[in-house]
């Protein structure tokens, strides 16, 4: 063999060595650098919030937490605006995005998705003066209704789509959208519903009525960037995993049944 064919093999060889690290996945970089990178929103009760003690906490945070020791790194949180998700994570700025995201066509383009780990819907919470007035989502598709909605979400997305008659107001938080409806500044507030369910449950919204059935299917998942089938395999098995072995019965019974957690939330 020649030094020349095997100086060319070596080179070959570097070179494919470089390409596979150029390509690596989300999960491979987060093992080699020892830190789950992760973009999330904090303010979608119970999936991502902020407790009294500025932890961000939730159903989908623990999570995030499990899948991290199962890694055998440590998990970092990156707080982002929600419309800042998708450009954060083309940016590089966290390897995947787990913030009750939504699978849809649009952003499927951009994204891959890993599978659900839960289904959800949008639901309406209504001011009491609406009582007898409005007893379905059609009910409020009339320009006299002025609807709020948070910025970027698949609520705002719901709204255009089944109530284009209605006067719309986005608000960059859900909080700030249920405010709306509260002081009657609006006259219903549309969002994922089991927000809204917890929502409704605190002191200050207890007046305000609600249209408990979901109107829309929305599963929720991972997104990470396309073309990054590794990690979306070693995620998928992941979420099988905790399915069957109980640690999702687990977390969920803790966010969805047990209410011992909202007395550390503000």
């Amino acid at each position: 063999m020649s030094k020349g064919f095997c100086s060319a093999l070596l080179i070959s060889a570097v070179a494919l060595i470089h390409m596979g690290l150029a390509q690596a996945g989300a999960i491979d970089d987060a093992v080699r650098r020892g830190v789950l990178k992760v973009g999330t929103t904090p303010t979608y009760v119970p999936f991502e919030m902020t407790d009294k003690q500025g932890h961000i906490v939730g159903f989908e945070i623990d999570l995030l937490k499990v899948m991290s020791q199962a890694l055998g790194v440590e998990l970092e949180l990156v707080a982002v605006p929600y419309t800042e998700l998708v450009a954060g994570l083309l940016a590089k700025k966290f390897d995947l995005i787990g913030s009750g995201m939504t699978v849809t066509q649009e952003r499927n383009l951009k994204l891959n998705f890993s599978d659900s780990f839960i289904v959800v819907g949008q639901s309406v919470l209504l001011h009491p003066r609406l009582a007898g007035k409005v007893s379905s989502v059609e009910d409020l598709d009339d320009a006299t209704y002025r609807i709020a909605t948070t910025e970027g979400t698949t609520g705002e997305s719901a709204a255009r789509r089944f109530l284009g008659a209605a006067r719309l107001s986005t608000f960059a938080t859900p909080e700030e959208g249920v405010r709306q409806v509260v002081l009657g500044q609006a006259d219903a507030f549309i969002h994922d519903a089991p927000y809204n369910l917890i929502a409704l449950s605190r002191p200050e919204n207890g007046a305000l009525l609600a249209l408990e059935q979901p109107f829309t299917f929305e599963p929720l998942a991972f997104g990470l960037k396309k073309g990054d089938f590794d990690s979306l395999n070693w995620i998928n098995h992941f979420l099988n995993q905790v399915a069957q072995d109980g640690t999702y019965d687990h977390l969920h019974d803790k966010w969805f049944r047990d209410t011992a957690w909202m007395k550390e939330i503000d």
